[in-house]
């Protein structure tokens, strides 16, 4: 694990020439999707939520996982059998996307095409990953810090989802290509911002990152390679003055599901300190 993995340095990690391949990959939407629409009908028959038991809990586990194990397979990504309870705490947690804590910012400019804003000090779980893939990386990452979120922390408690989960991705010098290192981060919950549990997963790092100023361009559609490519020089070509950025490293911040109508996604430039 690269300690500095979270940092917006603009270095760190190898570009690789081209687009990723055809083959299909897990995104981390995919599993940002977790709701129970496709098993209410068996918990009815069961008698509803207050009368489930532990074995009809564990039915419940096994069914999930059973369909994503089928989402992963055909992304050609194992979802490994340990995933079962962290996927039912997420499933269970009926916070709506609107209801769920969302990373503080202050607004400075807001502007047709992008927003200026500045986020406070604050403390984000991260991690690094480096696979064959974008897609495969951030869904490597998530699922390392799903597992953080869902109690396996110091704390022994479900912690809670945030909005956005962010990526770090790195690019080369002519933005052609994303590295093939990839950092994943989650914004800790108001009430652990402080002392934030020290996850059991030595690859997961507590980071303080800086106040910073950020400049935004929301966005729709998946988070793919060649999205996020298209994605950074469409906003570089709004900025008045994108040179004041950092040129190497940016963030994409997804808020949404492929169940939403409208996804929303960002990209954010960050200005030089």
């Amino acid at each position: 694990m690269n300690g500095g993995g979270c940092h917006m340095s603009g270095e760190g990690g190898d570009s690789r020439g081209g687009e990723s391949g055809s083959r299909p990959t897990i995104t981390l939407e995919d599993l940002d999707a977790f709701n129970e629409d496709d098993f209410d009908s068996d918990l009815c028959r069961s008698g509803g939520a207050d009368g489930v038991n532990d074995a009809m809990e564990e039915e419940g586990q096994d069914r999930l996982l059973n369909y994503w194990q089928d989402i992963g397979r055909e992304h050609h990504v194992q979802i490994p059998q340990d995933m079962a309870q962290p996927i039912q705490q997420l499933t269970s947690d009926t916070e709506s996307t609107t209801d769920r804590e969302k990373v503080p910012f202050t607004l400075i400019t807001c502007k047709e095409n992008y927003e200026k804003r500045v986020y406070n000090q604050a403390s984000w779980a991260c991690i690094t990953v480096r696979e064959d893939t974008y897609e495969q990386s951030i869904c490597a990452g998530f699922m390392k810090l799903m597992r953080y979120i869902c109690q396996q922390n110091t704390s022994g408690n479900y912690l809670g989802m945030t909005l956005p989960i962010v990526t770090v991705v790195r690019t080369d010098d002519s933005h052609s290509s994303l590295s093939r290192d990839v950092t994943v981060a989650y914004y800790l919950p108001s009430q652990h911002q402080d002392q934030p549990p020290t996850p059991f997963d030595p690859d997961i790092t507590m980071e303080t990152w800086p106040a910073t100023v950020i400049y935004s361009r929301s966005f729709s559609g998946p988070t793919t390679e060649t999205s996020i490519l298209g994605e950074i020089h469409a906003l570089g070509e709004v900025l008045d003055s994108p040179q004041l950025c950092v040129s190497e490293s940016f963030i994409v911040a997804g808020y949404t599901s492929p169940a939403a109508a409208h996804r929303h996604n960002e990209v954010w430039f960050l200005e030089r300190c």
